[in-house]
């Protein structure tokens, strides 16, 4: 079965919510997703938490969110709003996300 990490940097809401709408319909056939939110993207954590985004509490309720990056949180000022999400801090690239974990348990790694 296939598996598929979408590693987004993007941090445009409209662009994100595509993400979120690919990695729920994945589940809904079956198949293992994950999201990590990386670059501008932990910006729109607070803000899908302060709107209660359905995409993203579905996402979040499902287990596909893997966590935010540290570094990203912490230059985009939205550390602390990161953390209180929940959310797992991930820092294991240089203090920033990585992806090899997921590429050497054989995800296809997605990255917008």
């Amino acid at each position: 079965m296939k598996k598929v990490l979408f590693y987004a940097m993007n941090g445009e809401k409209m662009f994100f919510s595509h993400i979120l709408m690919n990695a729920l319909d994945l589940l809904a056939d079956g198949v293992e997703s994950a999201i990590i939110f990386e670059g501008a993207s932990v910006q729109l954590i607070p803000l899908f938490e302060e709107e209660k985004n359905l995409l993203y509490l579905k996402a979040k309720e499902a287990g596909l969110i893997a966590g935010f990056c540290l570094a990203c949180s912490k230059v985009m000022e939205v550390r602390e709003a990161c953390l209180a999400s929940g959310l797992p801090a991930l820092s294991d690239m240089f203090g920033h996300a990585g992806f090899k974990a997921y590429l050497v348990d054989g995800y296809e790694i997605v990255s917008m």
